[in-house]
């Protein structure tokens, strides 16, 4: 394969080959689109909009947050017969098909062996505080940790006391974060952006709960799904997606390529070998334009990024903000299949505008044509985040054009989807 096609595959994998839908989504569709990602990245920072929200936006256009919160994080009865996502450690912290869960048993298994990455042996010498979560969720859930803490009341107090001491609060935070590595626990809902604990077996349908995969089934199933919203990868790529283990990805790749699931193909420029998914698109040419979160799955992997894009990205938010390059918050632009721009954004929700702190373009860019493709794409972001307006208020190649382009635009009217109205 060429380099461009093996671009072109990759952006088509994603959902993100045509102009992007401006009519409102339905939840079927945001849910098969969830559903085909088989992850949406969570994250804290909500400089702009967090983290989950914007790959769905990226590929269908302005919709309801509400409803994709619906689908996560069920309020009502009617919703949670129907969730569709549930949180855990799949690439980092992340939303993935409730079907998807018990494939992630393993990873499970492994934390309680090692402890997990939030436990260590922080509570070595307080096991008590792991059953004390446990038996006071299963009373009262779904309970942030906060809460977990003040329904232990008395109770929890006698029990502390009995075992040499009292539990502190980043006991109980701890308990509940190790319980939900071990998948003794799941999120119930989010209340804010803080996370309500549940027994998994009151979030997930029983025969999800109930279906324990083998391990190598597992890791053949979570490559087989990265390479099908990958297009064309190498096994670091789809290691990467779900974060797996890498001998044993590299054994669930050779078994996939036995059983003819997966091709190998030799991609020009790249120094390790690629497989293609047995349904890649390889289309001549891929059109439109989205603005790609940070945490966007066609552009997590920075390796991958700079392969097939030749684009070498950094957040900014890790690093000291005199050496940023480009900014806090920084999106990168795709347009027509090729990453053309990045620009450092902002919601100043307080002003009722968003802010664009940075522009810049990528050489060769046409910056008249990336102004104006990047000013409409800003125009719509702001609408369906409720601000009233884009300001161009600081520097970089492309903010001068920018700049002009979002000035032209004054006055056009784009669609507001707060109310869906």
């Amino acid at each position: 394969m060429s380099a461009a096609q093996a671009r072109r595959a990759a952006v088509a994998a994603q959902g993100l080959a045509g102009p992007a839908r401006r009519a409102r989504p339905s939840r079927g569709t945001l849910q098969a689109t969830a559903d085909r990602l088989g992850l949406l990245q969570l994250d804290s920072v909500n400089v702009a909009v967090r983290a989950h929200y914007t790959p769905l936006w990226s590929r269908l256009g302005p919709y309801d947050r509400g409803a994709l919160d619906a689908l996560a994080w069920p309020r009502t009865a009617a919703q949670r017969r129907r969730r569709a996502l549930v949180e855990y450690w799949a690439h980092e912290a992340s939303l993935l098909p409730v079907e998807d869960w018990p494939l992630f048993r393993w990873r499970m298994r492994d934390n309680e062996a090692r402890h997990s990455r939030w436990l260590g042996n922080a509570l070595d010498h307080r096991p008590d505080v792991l059953d004390a979560v446990r038996d006071a969720v299963a009373a009262h859930g779904p309970l942030e940790a906060a809460q977990v803490e003040q329904v232990l009341g008395d109770a929890g107090d006698r029990r502390a006391r009995a075992h040499g001491g009292w539990w502190r609060r980043s006991d109980v935070k701890v308990a509940c974060e190790h319980l939900f590595a071990t998948g003794e626990l799941t999120t119930g809902t989010r209340r804010g952006f803080r996370r309500a604990y549940e027994l998994p077996e009151r979030v997930l349908p029983p025969e999800v709960y109930a279906r324990v995969p083998a391990r190598d089934e597992a890791m053949r199933a979570l490559v087989a799904k990265a390479a099908a919203v990958m297009g064309v990868a190498t096994e670091a790529d789809l290691r990467d997606y779900y974060r797996l283990p890498a001998t044993e990805c590299q054994a669930a790749v050779a078994e996939l390529v036995d059983a003819g699931e997966l091709e190998p193909v030799a991609v020009e420029g790249w120094s390790s070998p690629a497989y293609l998914a047995p349904d890649a698109r390889l289309p001549r040419r891929v059109t439109g334009r989205a603005l790609l979160a940070p945490f966007d799955p066609l552009i997590w992997f920075r390796p991958r990024t700079l392969r097939l894009f030749d684009f070498h990205y950094r957040i900014g938010i890790y690093t000291p903000a005199a050496k940023r390059t480009h900014g806090y918050y920084v999106f990168p632009f795709l347009l027509d299949g090729r990453l053309v721009a990045r620009v450092d954004l902002k919601a100043d929700r307080a002003a009722g505008v968003l802010r664009v702190p940075g522009a810049f373009a990528e050489d060769g860019a046409g910056e008249a044509r990336v102004a104006a493709e990047l000013a409409a794409e800003l125009v719509t972001m702001a609408h369906w985040l409720d601000l009233e307006d884009v300001v161009v208020d600081g520097g970089g190649d492309l903010a001068p054009a920018l700049d002009r382009a979002v000035g032209s635009r004054a006055g056009v009217q784009a669609v507001s989807v707060g109310g869906w109205t």
